[in-house]
């Protein structure tokens, strides 16, 4: 484990970080990732990271959100875990529910590459699984779960072929 990562872990699973982090986080990461024309996500040094365009579950417009994922190496370099953690917040971040209204219709930039996917809920045995996978991945997930009575949404993010 890298030095700092349990102190990042620690400060990152507190109420103040869940209030504070939503606002600073994605802006100056989404800032770095354009002058850096896609080839740093400043939050990806901690965490691997992506940048995910959808369209609005309601508006309709294209929605751009960075955030952390579990790239999956047993599925090779195509697949992806994101989890709506929404930093331990009560509701589901709205990147959710866009995918949720527009599963095969999203395109992340991974490593400065934009890749077309299909994003899928996980439910069930193969949510379970994914999920212990994501807790040993990201301690702090557990405490953002008993913080809220949702369940927090898991997406696993398959490359789709484009035409």
């Amino acid at each position: 484990m890298a030095p700092g990562v349990r102190l990042i872990q620690k400060v990152s699973s507190t109420r103040t970080f869940a209030r504070i982090a939503p606002h600073v986080i994605p802006a100056m990461d989404r800032t770095v990732h354009r002058l850096t024309r896609g080839k740093v996500l400043l939050s990806a040094q901690m965490l691997p990271g992506l940048i995910l365009t959808v369209r609005g579950a309601r508006s309709g417009q294209l929605r751009t959100t960075p955030l952390a994922c579990m790239p999956t190496p047993e599925h090779g370099d195509g697949t992806w875990v994101l989890i709506g953690s929404n930093f331990g917040r009560t509701g589901h971040p709205a990147w959710t529910a866009n995918l949720l209204a527009h599963p095969d219709d999203a395109v992340i930039n991974w490593k400065g590459r934009d890749i077309a996917v299909r994003a899928r809920l996980l439910e069930g045995a193969e949510r379970e699984e994914v999920w212990r996978a994501a807790l040993a991945f990201w301690p702090p997930y557990a405490t953002y779960q008993a913080r809220v009575e949702r369940e927090i949404r898991l997406f696993r993010l398959e490359r789709r072929a484009t035409s």
